[in-house]
């Protein structure tokens, strides 16, 4: 018979419930009417059983139906009292026990009041005899989405309905947890492909609507949904397991809150300790001359067991200076004596110097905020151990990574890494430049001097700042006066050193301009704009007269002075009152203005610790390597990037970093790439990109510390592909209550972009060119962070076409409408008298809200107070995540995908091109007959008054009239109950006609008639 086993294992950070700080717990387990209980653990909150419990399963096939009831009570002198309960649903079981592993649960509440805290191990698998066959798996190793997600049907199955009931109310709140594998393929094998290349949006909003389940963000739902409760909460498609968010619970401070754990952990309380041994080379003195000429090339070797890091050599230098720092991990460390030999380099065989031994056992120990160690003079020894000439100064210590020294070290896991491309592997903070928009308008220009008399010249003005350059409109004064009020904008960044270079130019035919002058002005020229009503005065400026021998600033600079020039007028202001826009605004990080004094007081930190990550995919199987994988996270104008651990699929960084946060409503981007730039790689490699994660502040609860595996997904033309998984710790601290409270009533942003908005021409060309100043100024960085990792984390495509996306906005779309559809099909189910007992009620409300219409608004507010209150109980858990289904990833066709990651122009051949031109032309047919008919309903109603159809507008007033003199003489009340009663009316007083008024509306006419 087959037997299903469960291993309770251990608890964590129960809920105190004896009345005096702690707790005598026993778990109780109980699977398909059989129970079994651990012995009570007395006075621990954090107790141990690792006790094994075996139960029979009757039917294999029924097992992913079945429900594992795990709860942890009190025992208190005969009485228990409730610490938390886990219900694990059959379909996550593993077959056997070799695919089984140690899986800890939080604990859930048993109500809405229930005070319950910390979590469970337990380690669950089934044991299947020679004749059982378990349950059948679909080929990506899943459960069979039917055994996920179960659906009530009529007539399904031949249960009573007691049964049924009894059954739901069980299985309620059952979470099934699925260990995540990485999906190694090209395009997922999870669900169909769409039917057909042309496929529009009806067909797949259709096939939306039919694969709907009730899910959680934080588990997923493995048993039958609850009793439904109408327009309560939305219904959304099923994810695949492989996508969605693991909790976890990682031994860090914050989460652990120092129980068992070491206090000294300091501000870096959300990753776990990571003990290194760090080395600091110093300087030397008096060391012996090696060489002929009477000096010596020295360096320091520093060796532990099988890892060993050397410093530069200094050439003919017996006091050298190093100032080198060398970090070995403890959980490497191979050897206990650590050896530090000084050598002098040369041409054959470097020569020996001498060396200094250290115990490992007798290391002091350091913690911030602890001051560094100070160096030391150590004497030298020869091979034989006695002392020579010559002394070094060390500083040797245990310490961790939230060490000063810990960014700059050289790790031991970099050994194989040359010191030029060393600090790409370094950890590093960035900070984006101060980016600013320059306001210049173009007014008018006086004496233009053209190199044809006999002509008026056609003019216009060319504008370059940097790579961005723009024109204004031609001057509607054909004249050597000309007169533009053309209005431009840039992006402008600090130190504001660059020059702008304005040409005022004559169209001379296409193609054809000549520069009738030219002026430099650097951008500090323009002056700061903060008040919103007032303009910086307009400024003359002589135009330089163009030359083709005389085009670099420096020659123009030396030139005399012109007795007489053609002039111009300018207006240029720097808008420090506006926010740059280098995100979208749908994902920004940072929402302040330019200028600091506009800046409100911060309302809070955001701590983010990078864990670890696992199953990442290898990305350099041509080279003989897996993966050189680093972290960078933006939020603000702050950039992080950790340091990258080379050669390995489960790295580990454990670094932790702060933010300040300034507005709740915004947006911190993590992204994980695969170093490029190692090893001599050159300059025109790209990092890869791994995988992106996006937390919104604002779904945080503040103070609570959220760990979780992200799932780390990427689009490629072959499909959707999940790369591998990223650990992390965020907690949001709120420092100021009120204003966050009050943050909500403000604008969201700064106040001149609502007084004086950004023409919407101008707005995603701006953002484009601000992604690309600050793109460029990272990567000059040392070490830079590269071009192609700033526009990942920016979204610097995200403005292109997509027909991936916009299906997946018109999804959007569709799920919003449902609830209003919802609410139609109440409304209709109500007026049909399905449920005569409801229609009835129905009835009543109606008339009682039409005798007291006093109660009309409070009765709705009421209800939208109920409707919050209810779906409390159905709040997200988690932070949210990249969803696949949302995205519309995981059903997209691979020549869309093609598509979305083509070039712009285009690089694809022309019958692909042509093809998909037709696809898109069949796409926006669709889109304009929906507009088309929206436009038809609105001239139809516009027709009612204008007369174009003499007789129907007749008709219209003279029934106007009479509904005005009937309205007058009858109370609003009794003309109220009569219209719900018609509304409401019974079916067999129904006809399936058409109503009158209907048909009144369908022969308006409209002007569709009149197109072409």
């Amino acid at each position: 018979m087959t037997k299903l086993v469960v291993e309770v294992l251990n608890a964590s950070d129960l809920m105190p419930k004896d009345g005096q700080g702690s707790a005598n717990p026993f778990v109780e387990v109980e699977f398909d009417d059989q129970r079994h209980r651990t012995q009570t653990k007395v006075k621990d909150l954090n107790p141990v059983w690792n006790e094994k419990f075996v139960f029979n399963v009757s039917d294999p096939k029924d097992l992913p139906n079945k429900t594992i009831d795990i709860v942890v009570y009190n025992d208190r002198q005969g009485h228990r009292n409730f610490l938390g309960r886990v219900r694990i649903s059959g379909v996550s079981v593993p077959n056997s026990e070799s695919e089984a592993g140690i899986q800890r649960y939080p604990l859930d509440k048993r109500g809405l009041f229930s005070n319950i805290r910390g979590d469970i191990a337990l380690k669950i698998f089934a044991a299947y005899d020679y004749y059982s066959v378990p349950p059948q798996s679909n080929a990506t190793g899943e459960p069979p989405l039917q055994e996920q997600f179960h659906t009530d049907k009529p007539g399904s199955d031949n249960i009573s309905t007691n049964e049924k009931k009894k059954k739901n109310k069980k299985e309620k709140e059952t979470k099934s947890f699925f260990s995540i594998g990485t999906n190694t393929g090209g395009a997922p094998a999870y669900g169909p492909p769409p039917p057909s290349m042309f496929s529009g949006f009806g067909t797949e909003s259709q096939q939306m609507k039919d694969k709907t389940g009730e899910t959680r963000t934080d588990y997923a739902r493995a048993a039958q949904p609850g009793p439904q409760v109408a327009v309560m909460h939305m219904h959304v498609p099923r994810q695949n397991p492989e996508f969605n968010l693991v909790e976890t619970s990682p031994p860090v401070a914050a989460r652990m809150r120092y129980r068992g754990g070491d206090k000294t952990m300091g501000t870096y309380d959300l990753v776990e300790q990571m003990h290194y041994l760090y080395v600091s080379v110093v300087k030397a003195k008096d060391l012996p001359s090696m060489d002929v000429t009477g000096s010596l090339d020295p360096y320091v070797e520093v060796k532990l067991g099988n890892y060993k890091g050397i410093t530069k050599h200094l050439e003919k230098n017996q006091n050298p200076v190093w100032r080198q720092v060398f970090a070995f991990s403890k959980e490497r460390l191979q050897a206990h004596v650590l050896e530090v030999v000084v050598k002098d380099k040369d041409i054959g065989k470097d020569d020996f110097v001498g060396r200094v031994y250290f115990d490992l056992t007798e290391i002091p120990l350091r913690v911030p905020p602890d001051s560094p160690l100070a160096p030391s003079w150590y004497k030298l020894e020869d091979k034989k151990g006695e002392k020579t000439k010559g002394e070094v100064m060390l500083a040797v210590w245990m310490g961790t990574q939230a060490d000063e020294a810990f960014p700059g070290a050289w790790h031991s896991d970099a050994h194989s890494i040359n010191t030029e491309n060393l600090s790409s592997t370094r950890s590093q903070v960035y900070f984006s430049p101060k980016l600013f928009y320059l306001r210049i308008n173009v007014i008018e220009a006086q004496d233009l001097v053209s190199s044809d008399k006999g002509r008026f010249p056609e003019t216009f003005v060319r504008i370059q700042l940097g790579n961005q350059a723009r024109i204004t409109k031609p001057s509607p004064v054909r004249s050597v006066n000309p007169i533009w009020n053309d209005e431009l904008m840039f992006v402008a960044s600090e130190p504001l050193d660059e020059l702008i270079i304005i040409t005022v130019e004559d169209r001379i035919g296409p193609g054809k301009d000549e520069i009738l002058g030219k002026l430099f002005l650097p951008v500090s020229v323009a002056s700061q704009r903060l008040d919103p009503h007032k303009l910086p005065p307009a400024r003359w400026f002589n135009l330089e007269r163009h030359s083709p021998t005389e085009d670099s600033i420096a020659v123009t600079e030396k030139k005399k002075e012109p007795k007489f020039s053609s002039k111009i007028q300018l207006r240029l202001c720097l808008e420090a009152g506006y926010h740059v826009l280098d995100e979208s605004t749908h994902f920004s990080s940072d929402l302040q203005p330019s200028a600091r004094h506009l800046r409100k007081q911060s309302i809070g930190i955001l701590e983010l610790g990078i864990l670890s990550a696992r199953n990442l995919l290898p990305m350099k199987t041509k080279q003989g390597r897996t993966t050189d994988a680093y972290c960078v996270a933006k939020y603000g104008n702050k950039w992080i990037r950790t340091r990258t651990l080379l050669d390995i699929l489960h790295p580990r960084w454990n670094e932790q970093y702060t933010w300040e946060v300034y507005d709740p409503c915004t947006v911190i981007t993590i992204g994980v790439f695969d170093n490029c730039h190692i090893n001599g790689s050159k300059d025109e490699s790209r990092d890869q990109r791994i995988g992106k994660v996006r937390i919104r502040l604002s779904t945080l609860e503040t103070d609570r510390v959220y760990t979780h595996f992200y799932p780390l997904l990427v689009l490629h033309p072959s499909g959707l592909k999940k790369t591998g998984e990223l650990h992390l710790a965020v907690r949001f601290t709120c420092t100021a209550w009120v204003n966050m409270v009050t943050l909500y009533s403000r604008p969201l942003l700064p106040k001149m972009h609502y007084l004086q908005p950004i023409p919407v021409r101008y707005i995603d060309w701006l953002r484009h060119q601000a992604m690309q100043i600050v793109a460029a100024r990272l990567a000059r960085a040392e070490p830079p962070l590269r071009r192609e990792a700033v526009e990942y984390m920016l979204d610097t495509d995200y403005h292109m076409w997509s027909l991936r996306r916009s299906k997946a906005n018109f999804n959007r779309i569709m799920s919003l409408l449902s609830g209003l559809m919802g609410v139609g099909k109440w409304l209709n189910d109500i007026c049909s008298w399905k449920n005569p007992v409801t229609t009835i009620l129905v009835h009543v409300l109606f008339l009682i809200l039409v005798c007291y219409p006093e109660l009309i608004l409070p009765t709705v507010f009421l209800y939208l107070f109920v409707i919050g209150v209810w779906n409390y109980r159905f709040r997200p858990r988690h932070p949210p995540h990249m969803d696949a289904v949302l995205s519309y990833a995981d059903r997209a066709h691979p020549d869309e995908l093609d598509e979305e990651f083509d070039t712009f122009p285009t690089s694809r051949p022309g019958d692909i091109v042509r093809m998909r031109y037709d696809r898109l032309r069949s796409v926006a047919g669709r889109v304009q007959t929906v507009v088309g008919d929206l436009a038809t309903q609105g001239e139809r109603a516009h027709s009612l008054l204008s007369w174009r159809d003499p007789r129907a507008t007749a008709i219209f007033i003279f029934f106007a009239l009479v509904g005005a003199i009937f309205l007058y003489v009858t109370p609003f009340q009794v003309v109220a109950v009569l219209a719900g009663f018609i509304l409401l009316r019974h079916p067999r007083f129904r006809s399936k006609l058409p109503s009158v008024p209907f048909n009144f509306y369908k022969r308006l006419p409209a002007k569709t008639d009149m197109l072409l």
